[in-house]
C-alpha cells in the first residue's frame, strides 16, 4: 500500500491483515452473544451485562478499528495513530471478556483477540516514525494537558481495581463476573496509560506516537460505557443509573477535550 507521505519506516500491510482477521473475529463474536445469549451466557446477570455491550461493539468497537484503517489508507495521519488506539479498546474489550469466565468458547475466542490486536499494536508502533511524528506535533498537541491527563486516569483506574480486588480477597466475597472482568482489564491497561502519559508529558518520541491513539481509546471506554448506561435498561430491565451516568460523563470531558486539541494539532500539521 502507499506509505509514501505516512511516517511509517515497514509496510502496513501485514497490520492490516491481521487488523481485518480482528474486525471480523470480534463483530462474529458479538452477533452470536446476541443471537445465543442463553447458551453464551447461561447466567442471567452474564446475559443483562455482556448482550448489551455485544451491541456497543459492534456500533462503537467495530466502527472505531475500520475507521481507523480506512483514514490510513487515504494516507491521513489521523487514522495512522487512532489505529493502536482502536485496537487497545478491542484488547480492553476482550480482557474484560476472557476474565468473566464465561463459556470456553467465548474465553478462547477473547483470548485469541487480545492476542491479536496486542500483536498488531506492537507491530504498528514500532513500525511508525517517531522522530518525524514527533517533529511535525511538538508544541501542538497541549502534551502536557494530555499527558497529565493520561496518567492520572491510568493511575486512578490502576488503584481503584488494586483497591477493589484486595477489599474482596481480604473479605472473601466474591465479586460478580461482569464486574471482575472489568477490574481486571483496568488492572492490566491502566498502567499503559500512565506509560503513555509520563512520555507525551516528558514530550518523548514515544508518547506522540502513542498519546492520540490512547486518548481515543480511553474516550471511546467512556462513550461506548455511557451508551451501556442507555441500552441496558431497555434491553435488561434494569433502572437507569443516572448518577452513574452523570459520574461518567464528566470523566469523559475530561478525555474528551485533550483529545480534541491533539486531533486538531494533528489536522493543523
Amino acid at each position: 500500500m502507499l506509505t509514501a507521505h505516512l511516517p511509517v519506516t515497514r509496510d502496513l500491510t501485514p497490520a492490516y491483515g491481521i487488523s481485518l482477521v480482528t474486525a471480523l473475529l470480534m463483530a462474529g463474536a458479538s452477533v452470536a452473544g446476541l443471537l445465543f445469549p442463553t447458551a453464551l451466557y447461561p447466567a442471567e446477570a452474564l446475559r443483562q451485562s455482556f448482550v448489551t455491550n455485544d451491541i456497543v461493539s459492534l456500533f462503537i468497537g467495530l466502527p472505531l478499528l475500520l475507521g481507523a484503517m480506512a483514514l490510513t489508507r487515504r494516507v491521513k495521519l489521523l487514522g495512522l495513530l487512532f489505529w493502536p488506539g482502536a485496537l487497545f479498546y478491542v484488547t480492553y474489550n476482550s480482557l474484560a471478556y476472557a476474565a468473566a469466565r464465561l463459556s470456553i468458547w467465548l474465553f478462547a475466542v477473547h483470548l485469541v483477540l487480545v492476542a491479536l490486536s496486542g500483536y498488531a499494536i506492537v507491530r504498528l508502533i514500532v513500525g511508525i516514525d517517531g522522530a518525524t511524528v514527533q517533529q511535525r506535533l511538538a508544541g501542538a498537541v497541549a502534551e502536557r494537558l494530555a499527558g497529565g491527563v493520561l496518567a492520572g486516569l491510568g493511575g486512578l483506574f490502576f488503584l481503584r481495581a488494586v483497591g477493589l480486588l484486595m477489599t474482596a480477597m481480604v473479605n472473601r466475597t466474591s465479586l460478580p463476573a461482569a464486574e471482575l472482568g472489568v477490574l481486571l482489564a483496568d488492572l492490566l491497561t491502566a498502567p499503559v496509560w500512565v506509560v503513555g502519559g509520563v512520555a507525551l508529558w516528558r514530550k518523548h518520541s514515544f508518547g506522540y506516537v502513542t498519546g492520540a491513539g490512547l486518548l481515543f481509546q480511553a474516550s471511546m471506554l467512556f462513550v461506548g460505557l455511557l451508551m451501556f448506561f442507555l441500552l441496558q435498561p431497555w434491553l435488561a430491565g434494569t433502572p437507569f443509573p443516572a448518577v452513574d451516568f452523570v459520574v461518567v460523563l464528566a470523566m469523559g470531558m475530561i478525555c474528551f477535550v485533550p483529545l480534541g486539541l491533539f486531533v486538531r494539532g494533528i489536522v493543523s500539521r
